[in-house]
């Protein structure tokens, strides 16, 4: 909550990956409480579909930006928009991503890697660093960078991604501190969205106790948020779950993640 009592999400809200998944329920939650939305994706049908629902159902502004965040000029067309002061973004939540399971040492796979530094690093880094220059001038402002508890392991690259977005997101706050900017980092688990669907990751091993409710999840990182937090990791069993990858024996944390390989991809 900031220092005048009002809650630093309000004004409007640019949410990448706001069309699905997490980053729907994002659009939804921030709608819900009246701020007006910016909805990037590349999907322009989805993007106009979803934004008449908001505006149906919570009456709020919104406006839609297709682009491809793995491609740099596109990025920088969506960085232009953060830099608008005639029509402020007050809040950032860099959601856009996907799941990753191809093998990296294969040549014919490394396409779909560099495309993916391209969406979940170099646009978070852009898009995030962007804003928080912007905010940082303005005096306020709130940065939600997705990351994950993937980050903590080495199951693939797309942990070794979410380790860089943790990492950079911490580094942020750090930055940012004493600007008035607010960057929160949000580490889930496992959360029921179409997102490993799409990346034809198996996941019917993973038990249900583990699975995470995404409009819960983002209810529990924007009161995070209020209470001034830095790291939102959603419930309790994956805040354990973190902890013990921390603090566990280097060899335990290598079998199990051997074992999470194993499901995923038989």
């Amino acid at each position: 909550m900031a220092l005048d009592g009002r809650s630093p999400l309000h004004g409007r809200a640019l949410v990448t990956g706001g069309t699905s998944g997490i980053g729907l329920a994002f659009s939804r939650a921030l709608a819900g409480r009246g701020c007006d939305l910016v909805l990037v994706a590349r999907d322009a049908e989805r993007l106009a579909s979803v934004a008449d629902q908001l505006t149906r159902r919570f009456g709020v502004d919104v406006e839609v930006m297709s682009a491809d965040l793995s491609d740099p000029a596109e990025v920088e067309k969506v960085a232009e928009r953060l830099r608008d002061e005639e029509r402020p973004v007050e809040i950032l939540v860099n959601n856009a991503g996907y799941g990753l399971h191809d093998p990296i040492a294969r040549g014919d796979h490394l396409a779909v890697h560099t495309r993916a530094v391209d969406v979940m690093i170099r646009a978070v880094l852009v898009l995030a660093g962007t804003a928080g220059h912007t905010m940082a001038e303005r005096g306020h402002g709130v940065i939600v960078n997705i990351g994950s508890v993937a980050g903590m392991i080495a199951q693939n690259n797309y942990s070794a991604i979410k380790a860089w977005v943790n990492t950079f997101s911490d580094a942020l706050a750090l930055e940012l501190e004493g600007t008035g900017v607010q960057v929160l980092t949000l580490v889930p688990g496992w959360v029921r969205t179409e997102f490993h669907t799409r990346a034809e990751i198996r996941t019917s091993k993973i038990p249900d106790w583990l699975w995470l409710d995404a409009d819960r999840l983002v209810r529990d990182a924007l009161v995070a948020v209020e209470a001034g937090k830095d790291r939102s990791i959603p419930s309790t069993r994956f805040a354990v779950i973190a902890f013990l990858i921390r603090h566990a024996p280097r060899p335990l944390v290598r079998w199990g993640t051997a074992m999470l390989r194993r499901g995923a991809t038989t």
